[in-house]
């Protein structure tokens, strides 16, 4: 699907919106960036004190949203990226600021593609089938107030990917945000509230509480006022919303492992891999977390990666790496405890741990090890990626299959061997599978298709969209209608 430039998205929203804005004090103003300073605009806006005023909120907004046309709801889709786009730097500085993960210019050009590229209600596209029987029309409807959980790694973005995906949908959302980014959730909670509002949609489509907690989670999943939940987060609140009694849809971990062949084109793989797994920091689910290289062709990466901003570490410097990031290393072949001080921080700040200092153009840190090494089968989150040597492809796939955990996640393969790429997508079986690029690629940054970052492999959606966040509706008219 094409995707609107940051300018287009400004253009067709200008045009279409009331010519209304509102500064801090809701007065008619100009821009729709909200001021940089600690205030949040209109406090309050779509934030309540309990799970269940938000949700009581949220069901009202939701009906009304109904009420409006489909071009209404196209019009406030166009304002939220607009809106979103104008932001994007500003909610990409809160979050660094209050969580300190990842790098700041990342976390932009995240926002930037979720503004973007998440659909909107143009893949709402009703079926029908004519015969001798009649006409049958197939829709998608709302489930109605969505219960949605995010994570401290991706916050702003995962809040705009899936306001703009179920609000297309119909449906209104309540989010409990993760508490160590809170600040900067509600934030963007309220800009979205405002944008809504301006573009003449009802106030309280998209809410929160002001003090997110496990105890608000876990009323949350349980609220009766919740059709749908959706989790974007670790192993544990996973399991909890696939046992709440609800349907769910659930992004969960995962443990991306990325196979270069002897057919690779090594440069190109090497300046991936550092791009994909360097991305904010290595914080990101789909991105590269172990390579597992062709031993013939294992030099020759290792030292392309030292041309493209990475640096190889030498095995004395691993060992002290590793009881520096590691809390507790569990045996051969098993996920380690992380030392979470260190996860989303840049290379530069945890070599100087083991005293190695680094230019600060380095991203990435290569860390050749055996393949028991805890590093390859840990979700690490850090911008430390351990590599293997494996004698052939084959051994490198199995390899990779059994470091993924069978999350069916994300995996990615370096191959000009089409026999080689098919039995690794058939292996991995994966929601995103990349071929001779980067892992954000398959998030559509340098890729093609659309964005999403709750990408839920534990539940079988893969890449949610408004579709996702639909019921299938089916009327019939019986012995009328067939035209022709």
């Amino acid at each position: 699907m094409a995707s609107l430039t940051a300018d287009q998205v400004r253009l067709i929203a200008n045009q279409v919106v009331s010519n209304m804005r509102f500064d801090k004090s809701g007065s008619q103003n100009n821009p729709s960036v909200i001021y940089e300073d600690s205030s949040r605009p209109n406090a309050s806006v779509g934030v309540f004190s309990s799970i269940n005023s938000a949700v009581k909120a949220a069901q009202k907004a939701q009906v009304q949203l109904m009420e409006l046309s489909l071009a209404q709801r196209e019009r406030i889709i166009l304002n939220i990226r607009s809106w979103m786009m104008d932001n994007a730097e500003i909610l990409a500085r809160k979050a660094y600021e209050e969580t300190g993960l990842g790098r700041f210019q990342d976390k932009i050009i995240k926002n930037k593609l979720v503004t973007e590229k998440t659909p909107g209600t143009e893949v709402l596209r009703p079926e029908a089938v004519s015969g001798d029987r009649g006409l049958t029309l197939m829709e998608r409807a709302p489930y109605g107030v969505i219960g949605s959980i995010t994570p401290c790694t991706n916050p702003t973005s995962t809040i705009i990917c899936n306001t703009i995906g179920m609000l297309a949908a119909g449906n209104s959302v309540v989010f409990n945000v993760h508490p160590t980014a809170k600040n900067v959730s509600i934030y963007n909670i309220e800009l979205l509230n405002k944008a809504i509002i301006q573009a003449g949609g009802p106030e309280n489509l998209v809410t929160t509480v002001i003090e997110p907690t496990i105890q608000s989670a876990q009323e949350l999943m349980t609220h009766p006022g919740i059709n749908l939940l959706v989790v974007t987060g670790g192993a544990a609140v996973v399991k909890a919303a696939m046992t709440s009694g609800k349907r769910a849809i659930c992004a969960g971990p995962g443990n991306p492992p990325v196979v270069v062949d002897e057919t690779a084109d090594i440069e190109k793989a090497a300046k991936s891999i550092v791009n994909g797994a360097s991305m904010d920091n290595n914080i990101i689910c789909v991105l590269e977390k172990e390579v597992f290289v062709v031993e013939s062709v294992a030099d020759q990466l290792l030292s392309a990666f030292q041309r493209h901003n990475a640096v190889v570490l030498k095995t004395y410097e691993i060992e002290q790496l590793d009881k520096v990031i590691f809390d507790e290393i569990l045996g051969s072949r098993k996920p380690g405890k992380i030392n979470k001080s260190y996860i989303g921080k840049p290379i530069q700040e945890i070599l100087q741990k083991i005293g190695k200092h680094v230019d600060d153009s380095v991203k990435l840190a290569i860390a050749p090890v055996e393949i028991g090494h805890p590093l390859v089968w840990t979700e690490q989150m850090l911008p430390v990626m351990p590599l293997v040597r494996m004698p052939n492809v084959d051994q490198a796939i199995d390899a990779a299959r059994d470091a993924e955990h069978g999350f069916r996640h994300t995996a990615m393969m370096h191959s000009k061997n089409l026999d080689n790429l098919s039995r690794m997508a058939r292996v991995m079986n994966c929601s995103i599978f990349v071929k001779n690029g980067s892992s954000v690629a398959g998030l559509g940054y340098g890729g093609e298709g659309y964005c999403s970052f709750t990408i839920a492999s534990p539940t079988g959606e893969g890449l949610t969209h408004p579709i996702s966040f639909t019921r299938e509706r089916r009327c019939v008219l019986v012995d009328h209608f067939r035209i022709i």
